[in-house]
This record gives structure tokens, C-alpha cells and sequence, in this order.
């Protein structure tokens, strides 16, 4: 990593002449010892026990009501790895392939894989066969976790699948185990071990498998931390996040380790409606929520906001694609009290590069946020590769130790994504302004070329959904 003296990074936008790089202008957060022995799951329940929110509610079942706390999630946990340990020979670096809706199994169960070192590998339970046998020649799975509904689309599998909705998978989170403990380092699981191999067709549309390991996890878990403690000093009860993100995704996976490692209340919905969502915010007294911009605007032009009482809201995080600034104007008209914080990140980032860390980043409306702690960008032109200062747009390139091991057997599509120095090419149109801020353009390969000018689809979509009559829309160049 290119080395960079303090005095000559600008402080207002944390670009360095010398190097053409952006810095993160948040501070360095402290990370365990890289080579000491850690799983994400071992970090993220020594910062649950640590809070003083420790015996909080974990996990709410909005369809059912079933609530179970944190020292139940411990239990649980410490149970069904155990178990898996027994009884199905699960041992590190072991894949398991995971085919679930969300409920509040899937946390227990990421938990309790982790802590034994083996990798999960979650897919969309709503991928057609096909897609589920290409990943599952992807990863080369030794056991797979899926429902009653969903195992059908597996193939037949030499391996035996665990169904996550069973009596038998019950029986094993709640049968008393008294020789497990996270803290014993029982399988010498290091930082630098893959725990997740995550979908994600990068810059090329073929389905590839993202690497993650325990040490990206841990890194964006002590980032988040860091933010939550000076944001939330004084804080009397324990956030409530209520998730619509699949936990298959690389933020859904994320958030369900983040939300122990805060002592969050997670209410989880089956499967999105925006019916529930608002029911649920009204119901559990919902104070943050993760969605993506296509529901911000749903919210916005929902008949129904009058029959629930909304104003539990704290805060609205949105990802996955720039919110058009009329989008943002009319949400903050209507929930002036909410703050909404728009963040940017890829499956190989661990779901982080950028985010509006405060209520102030959050002002800076059409960004997403300025580069997290640890975090160095450029921004370079595609055409000739050379590192573009403030204000002008290229490809944003990002390194970090949030940044992906690579793709599972393709290492022509890992070279050709992780350059030289540790870069990571994320293939997405942006820009740095003087203040840090990220704005993202577009897809790099979307850009429609019109009489010598590139037009971004993502501003004529966002143009399309200023109208009050349409409630979503997609150009296709």
C-alpha cells in the first residue's frame, strides 16, 4: 500500500496529489491482532456480552411473534453448533449451502457455522433450479440447510440437507450442550479463513463466488461499532433494525452479524411487503431500517402511511443504487425527524466502501456518504488509466480490508477485478467532490453513448420517478 505523509492529504477531501488517492477522512478504528485466532461470530458476541443492552430481545418473528433474547441466542447458538459438530461432522473450511426465506433460525444458524469455521454459502430461495445447481457447482457444498418449501429445487445431493423449518432442527438448538465454548478457539479458526461465499455477477454478468473472510467481517462490524458508540451515547434502550435485505444478501448476511454485536432488537419479516413493513414499524416501535431505493419511493407514494404511526423512525439506511434527489427532498418533507443515509458498497467490499456516518454527511444530498475508516479510493479514467482528482468522473477503484480473497476457481476474473496494490475495480461511473463526498454516476458499461454525450440510465430513471404517477422505473440502454 502506497504510503502517504499526513501533510500532503487535503483534510477537506482526503486527496493526495502525490498519489492521486482519496483517504478516508474518519478516524482509524482498533482491530483485533490479525494473526491472533478469531471468528466473526466469537468478535461479534464478546461486543453483545460487553453492552448494556446485553439481555435485550435478539430476534422478533413478525409473523408469529416469537421473541427470543440474547442470552437464549447464546444458548441456542452454542446448542446447535455443538450439534452440527456431533452429529453431522461439520469441521472447519467445510462448505454449507443455505436455502432459506429469512426467519429467525437464519442468525442462529450463521452463528453457530461460523463458530465452527465452516463457510456458508447462502442463495436466493427464489432462484430458479438452475441457478441454485450453478451455484452449488460454485461453492462444492458438504451439507445444505433449506426449508420444507425450498428444498425441492435442490439437486440430489450426495450430502445430507438439514431442514432449517424441522422438529429435528428445533431439537438440536434447544438439546443442552455443555462442551462448546466460542471463546476456546476450538477449531483455531484464523481472521484471514473464508466465512462466506457470497453471490455476485461483478463487472461480467456471470455468476461468480465472492470470498469473504472473517477478517472483513470484523472490520466492517468494528467501522459500524465505532460510529455507534459517538453517535448513540446516552441511548437508553437498544436500537430496533427491522430487516426487509434477504440475509442470502452480502448487507442481509452483514446486518445479521451487526445487530448482535450492538444488542440491535431484530424484527424479521418473512418475505418483504410494504403492508408489513409499516405495521411493523408501528407495531414494535421500529427505529431503523435498511432498504432499497425502489421502497423509499414506495413509502413515499403509499395510500396507507395514515393508518400507522411511524414515528418510533430514527433513521432509514439506503444502498444499492444512488436515491434521485427529488426522492430524498420529498422523504425528508414528510419525516423531517428521520435521518436518511445513503451508503454505497459491493459483495466485494463486504457490503461497505461509503456511508453518511452522521447527520450532517447525511445533509449532502445525491451522495453516498464519504469512504468508511480504512478505506482509500481513485477514481481513474477508463480510457486511459490515469488517476482523476476531485470533481471529475472515472472508475472508481477501492482498497482496503474490507475488500474481497478473491473469486472462488476464476482467477481470470479475480485478476482481471483486483489489479495491482490490492485495487479493487468496482466497474461503477463516479465521482469525489472537495468535501469526500462519493457520488455515484452509473455502471461503467450502461453509459449510453447519444451525439458525443454519455447519459446515465440512473438519471433518466430518476428523472422518470419525479412523476407522481410512476412508482418505479428501469432504462435499459
Amino acid at each position: 500500500m502506497a504510503e502517504s505523509s499526513s501533510s500532503s492529504i487535503d483534510p477537506r477531501s482526503g486527496y493526495c496529489r502525490e498519489t492521486k488517492t482519496f483517504h478516508s477522512l474518519h478516524q482509524l478504528v482498533p482491530l483485533p491482532q490479525e494473526t491472533v485466532p478469531l471468528t466473526v461470530a466469537s468478535y461479534a458476541l464478546s461486543l453483545q456480552s460487553a453492552s448494556p443492552w446485553r439481555d435485550a430481545t435478539a430476534l422478533i418473528d413478525f409473523a408469529t411473534g416469537q421473541c427470543i433474547s440474547y442470552s437464549e441466542f447464546h444458548l441456542l447458538t452454542r446448542n446447535l453448533a455443538s450439534s452440527l459438530r456431533t452429529n453431522a461432522g461439520l469441521c472447519k473450511s467445510d462448505v454449507a449451502f443455505v436455502l432459506s426465506p429469512n426467519s429467525i433460525r437464519i442468525p442462529i444458524l450463521y452463528f453457530a457455522l461460523l463458530s465452527l469455521g465452516v463457510i456458508i454459502s447462502p442463495a436466493n430461495s427464489l432462484s430458479t433450479s438452475e441457478e441454485i445447481c450453478r451455484q452449488i457447482r460454485i461453492s462444492r457444498p458438504v451439507i445444505a440447510f433449506a426449508t420444507s418449501a425450498t428444498a425441492n429445487k435442490l439437486p440430489k445431493l450426495e450430502y445430507p440437507t438439514i431442514l432449517i423449518d424441522s422438529s429435528e432442527f428445533e431439537s438440536a438448538m434447544y438439546l443442552k450442550s455443555s462442551d462448546f465454548e466460542f471463546s476456546k478457539g476450538n477449531f483455531e479458526v484464523y481472521q484471514n479463513d473464508v466465512a462466506a461465499i457470497l453471490y455476485s455477477s461483478g463487472t461480467t454478468g456471470k455468476v461468480k463466488g465472492v470470498l469473504l473472510t472473517h477478517r472483513n467481517f470484523i472490520t466492517v462490524i468494528a467501522i459500524y461499532h465505532h460510529w455507534q458508540q459517538q453517535q448513540q451515547q446516552g441511548r437508553l434502550f437498544p436500537p430496533v433494525m427491522l430487516y426487509t435485505i434477504p440475509y442470502f444478501h452480502v448487507f442481509g448476511f452483514f446486518y445479521s452479524v451487526k445487530s448482535v454485536a450492538y444488542s440491535e432488537t431484530a424484527v424479521v419479516l418473512g418475505r418483504f411487503e410494504l403492508r408489513k413493513m409499516l405495521r411493523a414499524v408501528h407495531e414494535y416501535q421500529v427505529t431503523h431500517v435498511v432498504v432499497a431505493p425502489p421502497i423509499v419511493v414506495a413509502i413515499l407514494k403509499a395510500t396507507e402511511l395514515e393508518d400507522h404511526d411511524l414515528r418510533s423512525l430514527e433513521w432509514v439506511g439506503s444502498g444499492g443504487a444512488p436515491l434521485g434527489k427529488d426522492s430524498i427532498k420529498s422523504f425528508t418533507k414528510k419525516f423531517p425527524a428521520v435521518i436518511l443515509s445513503q451508503g454505497y458498497g459491493l459483495t466485494e467490499t463486504t457490503g461497505v466502501a461509503s456511508r453518511a456516518m452522521s447527520t450532517k454527511e447525511s445533509q449532502c444530498w445525491g451522495s453516498v456518504g464519504r469512504l468508511v475508516a480504512s478505506s482509500e479510493a481513485k477514481i481513474v479514467d477508463p480510457d486511459t488509466g490515469i488517476a482523476r482528482p476531485p470533481g471529475e468522473q472515472g472508475e472508481l477503484w477501492i482498497r482496503g480490508p474490507t475488500i474481497m480473497k478473491g473469486y472462488l476457481g476464476d482467477s481470470n476474473a479475480t485478476s482481471e477485478t483486483l489489479v495491482s496494490n490490492g485495487w479493487l475495480r468496482t466497474g461503477d461511473v463516479c465521482y469525489i467532490n472537495n468535501e469526500g463526498f462519493l457520488f455515484v454516476v452509473d455502471r461503467l458499461k450502461e453509459l449510453i453513448k447519444y451525439k458525443g454525450y454519455q447519459v446515465a440510465p440512473a438519471e433518466l430513471e430518476q428523472l422518470l420517478l419525479s412523476h407522481p404517477d410512476i412508482a418505479d422505473a428501469a432504462v435499459i440502454p
